[in-house]
């Protein structure tokens, strides 16, 4: 095998070696086996095309190809001749699997399932790579350039990982790199036939080189500095969208709760919005119930040592069907059907807002229900601008009827919801509060009334946040928080006291009403717990402070606890005042709140405010755009104007046309109109100059080894000026022609006016195309530019080189006085 094609199998395996990093975005290895066998048959066209010595675009044309065909087996539309060659269709389908990797990059996180799309855009990305690769390390024999698409692979796992990149993927790719350029070398070497030692000795083939042992253990070092270094160093931050979307509970100190595997983490989405100080408008839902609950988007029902995480929802399509909670009846449960219809309006998430046990819809036809979440989600599209109407049965519990459920069985699939993590001080305190409970219901209500104002429980964003056992422990000794460490904390102990309970995000009802029409603002963005009794499924309890969440509800079985009346006989109230009451919704005497702390929950644009801030920031934008292009323009505007000052006095453009034929005859005597020859001499150069700019914008060619006159003339003859533009450009090459050669150079005559007429007649007989260029981006302008950024590179060069020199020229053993020869 020759060194080439010696070198493209490098070069493939290399490739191979630097996607090793993609494996901490994906949950499998499914995409590593598909990309081994694009590259590899990538490489496989690469060594058959050198081995029949086609030319190089053959050798591109042939790995391109070879990719489309991997591509059509791998993901194809089902309409391919032969499962290979594709078609029209195949394309589409191609077009589709892109749309479709960009909604999947918008709803999964890391790591994402196997999903075809974005499967098809990883196969797709090495398999470019190692076609980029193959030709910069084999054709243009550039291996280290040849680094750069195998970063830009790197680059994908550092932008979306949340969390640091592992090291061992990094160090496996920085393997394969060098691996490309010790090959490159050793074909370089065998070409050139010999190896030498530092000391210009030659190496037998058998003996090993001090030069590449020194390769290598500089490669080793540099390995290993790249990889301790951040680990190493204070303050560097573990990637690039955790610096962008790192989000704190108020005091801004990191997400709430350790994040989950899911397609977003509703702790960091919550939380990381209560920095915003403006109230958005998100959404509006219409229903028929009077006082309805609070809207469900997702559940954080999955705990480890980090804390609460929501885990990635799975279900069948929503029109499918959905199960009936009145399937099942116990004594003390009513349920009511009611109908709700939501209006989004700023709120982009793979999660729909619904009311808990939704049972059909018609129009979330792309949207899923899983059944153990209760929540309705989707992997193709999201909520932004969406509109849909569903029906929903809302249970209403009785707390004489929930001390009647039975405590879990030891079989029952929820066991793994009561486990967590060990914490004393967290489950002495469970014990202590029930302690001599014997039902469920009587534990939770203790463990839920123990979160009241009478045992100093306090609401305040400017907390630190955290779902993990310690962080719950100094919660519960603080006693501050806001909702989502109230609704983490109650879980934690319920599950501590052997009951099933979980997280669950939404957003209140909402604080303004119109009629059957709720508004559900950011200031609604909520959390609470969810507890599960046997027989009665989840039931909810909210434990932050009834008075500091805008649109809070409470229940019979889990009611304001810091109310000092009772609640009324209904089964649900309005505990936040509304626009008659004397407090404003979310005010309360006792625990202040400081609203502009609160922010919105989810992805989504901005509102009125956020909005008006958008449009400025989009203005300032465009306009700094529009000012940078504009800058040739304007330095070519200020040229003109500088040239435009030569001396303009009385005799017409015809008479000093006439003086100058004249004098060219020899029988007539110079028009003098000053008496400054100096300046003469400058203005007819300052002339001409912009002369030769206008021809540069105008795109007539100017050839500098030709006499003013020669080019006046040329111009006249290429452009086709008209008689007033073909004397003035006579005129001007005469100015200058008697500037350089003549002791008495060309005074007055008209210089600026004559400009003026020479550009309007380039002007008239010019294209459209060239005239808004020479108006806009002057060529003249650009060259120069180029002309002055080539010049001072090679200024700088020079700089650099005469340093070298110096240095290489120094010896230290100078400075030593009366040194020893």
């Amino acid at each position: 095998m020759t060194g080439r094609r010696r070198l493209g199998l490098v070069a493939a395996s290399a490739t191979l070696l630097a996607a090793a990093p993609l494996s901490a975005i994906f949950e499998s290895y499914t995409w590593l086996m598909q990309c081994i066998v694009a590259v590899g048959l990538i490489a496989g066209a690469a060594v058959v095309a050198r081995t029949l010595r086609l030319p190089t675009w053959a050798q591109a044309l042939g790995m391109v190809v070879t990719l489309l065909f991997v591509l059509t087996w791998m993901f194809p539309s089902g309409e391919e001749l032969l499962a290979l060659i594709p078609g029209p269709d195949t394309f589409t389908h191609f077009g589709e699997l892109f749309a479709q990797a960009g909604e999947d990059t918008r709803n999964y996180g890391v790591p994402v399932p196997d999903r075809e799309a974005l499967q098809f855009i990883t196969v797709l990305g090495v398999g470019g790579c190692a076609v980029v690769v193959d030709m910069l390390t084999v054709v243009m024999r550039k291996p280290a350039l040849a680094g750069l698409p195998m970063l830009a692979i790197y680059s994908v796992p550092v932008a979306i990982y949340i969390d640091s990149v592992p090291a061992v993927p990094f160090i496996i790719g920085a393997v394969g790199f060098l691996w490309l350029l010790v090959a490159d070398n050793v074909d370089r070497v065998r070409r050139f036939g010999r190896r030498f030692t530092g000391d210009g000795r030659d190496v037998d083939v058998w003996e090993p080189s001090p030069l590449a042992a020194a390769g290598r253990r500089l490669a080793a070092i540099g390995v290993a500095v790249a990889v301790l270094l951040p680990l190493v160093t204070p303050g560097l931050t573990t990637g690039l969208l955790s610096r962008l979307t790192q989000v704190g509970g108020g005091s801004g100190n990191g997400g709430f709760g350790g994040g989950g595997s899911g397609k977003v983490n509703l702790f960091a989405s919550l939380s990381g919005s209560l920095n915003e100080t403006e109230t958005r408008q998100m959404l509006k839902v219409t229903t028929n119930e009077a006082d309805p609950f609070y809207l469900r988007l997702g559940v954080a029902d999955v705990v480890n040592e980090k804390g609460f995480a929501n885990r990635t929802p799975s279900g069948r399509p929503i029109n499918r069907g959905v199960p009936d909670p009145r399937d099942v009846r116990k004594p003390g449960l009513n349920y009511r059907e009611f109908r709700a219809t939501v209006q989004i309006e700023d709120l982009n998430m793979a999660f729909a807002p619904v009311y808990a046990s939704p049972i059909a819809s018609e129009d979330l036809g792309a949207w899923s229900y899983d059944l153990g979440s209760q929540v309705v989600f989707s992997n193709r599209t999201t909520t932004k601008d969406k509109e849909y109407t569903f029906d929903y049965v809302r249970a209403r519990y009785s707390a004489e009827a929930l001390r009647q459920a039975d405590p879990l069985s030891e079989g029952s699939p929820l066991r793994p919801q009561i486990d967590v993590p060990r914490d004393k001080f967290v489950d002495d305190l469970v014990k202590e509060l029930t302690k001599g409970k014997t039902t469920e219901y009587d534990k939770v209500r203790a463990i839920y009334n123990y979160f009241s104002a009478d045992n100093q429980f306090k609401y305040s964003l400017q907390t630190s946040t955290g779902t993990s056992g310690s962080e719950i422990a100094s919660f519960l000794q603080a006693k501050v928080g806001f909702c989502q460490q109230y609704a983490a904390a109650m879980a934690w102990m319920t599950r501590a006291a052997g009951i099933p309970a979980r997280v669950a995000f939404g957003f209140t009802r909402g604080a303004d009403r119109e009629g059957n029409t709720w508004t559900v603002t950011n200031r609604n963005a909520h959390a609470w717990t969810e507890v599960y009794f046997e027989g009665y499924g989840w039931v909810p309890f909210d434990a932050t402070p009834a008075a500091n969440v805008t649109g809070s509800t409470r229940s019979d079985w889990a009611p304001d606890i810091d109310r000092p009346e009772p609640t009324a006989s209904s089964s649900t109230g309005a505990v936040a005042p509304g626009p008659s009451g004397s407090a404003a919704p979310g005010e309360d005497p006792r625990l202040p709140r400081d609203d502009s702390q609160l922010g919105a929950f989810g992805g989504g644009t901005t509102g009125p405010t956020g909005g008006s801030t958008t449009v400025l920031w989009i203005v300032g934008i465009a306009a700094l755009v529009i000012a940078l292009l504009l800058v040739p323009a304007l330095r070519r505007v200020l040229v003109r104007r500088r040239r435009h000052a030569a001396t303009v006095t009385e005799p017409t453009i015809a008479a000093a046309a006439a003086a100058a034929a004249s004098a060219s005859a020899g029988g007539g005597r110079e028009v003098t109109v000053t008496t400054e020859t100096i300046q003469a001499r400058e203005d007819a150069h300052a002339a001409w100059d912009e002369l030769i700019d206008t021809m540069i914008d105008y795109r007539v060619p100017v050839d500098p080894t030709e006499t003013p006159r020669v080019t006046a003339q040329r111009l006249v003859r290429e452009a086709e000026l008209e008689t007033e533009p073909a004397a003035s450009a006579t005129l001007l090459g005469r100015a200058e022609e008697r500037a350089r050669y003549s002791r008495r150079p060309l005074q007055g005559g008209e210089l600026t006016q004559a400009l003026g007429r020479v550009r309007k007649g380039l002007s008239r007989s010019a294209p459209r195309r060239t005239r808004l260029v020479a108006a806009l981006m002057p060529p003249s302008v650009l060259l120069r530019w180029r002309i002055a950024i080539g010049d001072a590179s090679a200024s700088t060069m020079s700089f650099f080189s005469r340093a070298r020199d110096v240095a290489v020229r120094f010896s230290p053993r100078r400075l030593i006085p009366n040194r020893t020869r």
